[in-house]
């Protein structure tokens, strides 16, 4: 019966969590983004650090782990083999990890039984506490650090030691123009079914978790690189576009973005400037990449000129178990993988990079 249910709800179950999991308002959005980085900034420590960032700084940023109870509705069970051994790299090459919210997933499940499952990956974080290079910012699904009175005992338990929870973060980075903001924050606020939703809660605790479990599908597929923007990332590209000299960070869509483009939407971009510059060889290639992630007649995305300047760090419980993240290192950003799908042990891999000095270049993308 289970077997028959997940064939034939399987689809449905992906396309109602892709088209309800979200509910951005523009206004509230902008409100939050904008409250939330000029309390960052004007009152560092208060809902978040600021990092003067030097050459030799070296950033992690991962997010939606959703770890969970082990059963399956527990996203995150799959991709823990890719996230311990990331974590241990990283550690080993001493980056500053950031944890960008959504790491433990209270919304479906007991803290208790969070902390049970999962001893080995908060064993695997504490290593960067010992060097103070951890930065643990919530999202939506646990909320719990910052609004519980026992969420510091908690943490104290889990990590053995006193760390402060935040909203978001500054990277503040030297660039050739002056400065730049990094600024990173979950994403969730102005999601009107996440940002304090006590129904969207209910319903995913109640209906959803059981529902998931029961038929063990994890919505958190790898074809979000095959889709455009979801509405929520447009908007945050939006905000961030009309601000000097700051570029975002953000979790929450489980989609990776790298300089404001998906992976479609860069296959796109770069079929355009092969047209443009009439390289035939490019435009075979380009539409072949296409017709792998394209109905026929899907209409491509408009392009005006984007600067780079927003990114999304995807997510750590995609269901075949890969995660991805955004390193910073080296004058450069990076979008990055770790699998194990073509080796037993999980390797990173590069998806995009680029100098952070052309974060802000306007002529990176003209459509």
């Amino acid at each position: 019966m289970r077997k028959y249910l997940q064939r034939l709800l399987s689809t449905w179950m992906i396309r109602m969590s892709n088209k309800f999991g979200s509910n951005p308002n523009r206004k509230r959005i902008y409100e939050a983004l904008d409250k939330l980085y000029k309390t960052i900034h004007d009152s560092p420590g208060k809902r978040g650090p600021i990092f003067e960032v030097t050459d030799t700084d070296k950033f992690i940023i991962l997010s939606d782990q959703h770890k969970g109870a082990r059963d399956h509705a527990d996203d995150f069970s799959l991709a823990e083999k890719n996230y311990l051994k990331a974590l241990d790299y990283y550690h080993q090459q001493d980056f500053h990890y950031i944890n960008l919210g959504d790491s433990e997933e209270l919304w479906e499940n007991l803290l208790e039984s969070v902390i049970k499952h999962n001893k080995e990956t908060f064993e695997t974080e504490k290593a960067f506490i010992a060097k103070n290079h951890f930065t643990k910012i919530f999202g939506n699904h646990d909320l719990y650090w910052d609004n519980d009175p026992l969420a510091g005992f908690n943490l104290n338990r889990i990590y053995e030691t006193q760390i402060r929870i935040y909203e978001g973060a500054i990277l503040r980075m030297p660039a050739k123009d002056g400065q730049i903001d990094i600024f990173l924050t979950h994403g969730h606020q102005g999601d009107l079914q996440s940002d304090g939703n006590w129904f969207s809660k209910w319903f995913v605790s109640t209906i959803w978790a059981p529902l998931q479990s029961y038929l063990q599908i994890n919505p958190n597929t790898p074809a979000y690189d095959n889709q455009l923007k979801t509405v929520h990332n447009s908007l945050m590209y939006d905000w961030v576009i009309a601000k000097n000299n700051i570029a975002l960070i953000t979790g929450h869509t489980h989609q990776p973005v790298f300089a404001s483009l998906t992976h479609l939407e860069r296959i796109y971009a770069k079929l355009n400037k092969a047209k443009k510059e009439k390289n035939t060889g490019d435009i075979t290639f380009l539409n072949n990449e296409l017709r792998k992630r394209i109905k026929e007649g899907d209409q491509g995305p408009v392009f005006g000129k984007y600067k780079p300047v927003y990114f999304n760090s995807g997510c750590c419980c995609f269901s075949d178990g890969d995660i991805t993240g955004i390193e910073i290192a080296d004058g450069l950003i990076r979008l990055i993988k770790w699998s194990y799908h073509t080796n037993i042990i999980p390797e990173r891999i590069v998806l995009e990079e680029m100098k952070i000095d052309d974060l802000l270049d306007t002529n990176l993308f003209n459509g």
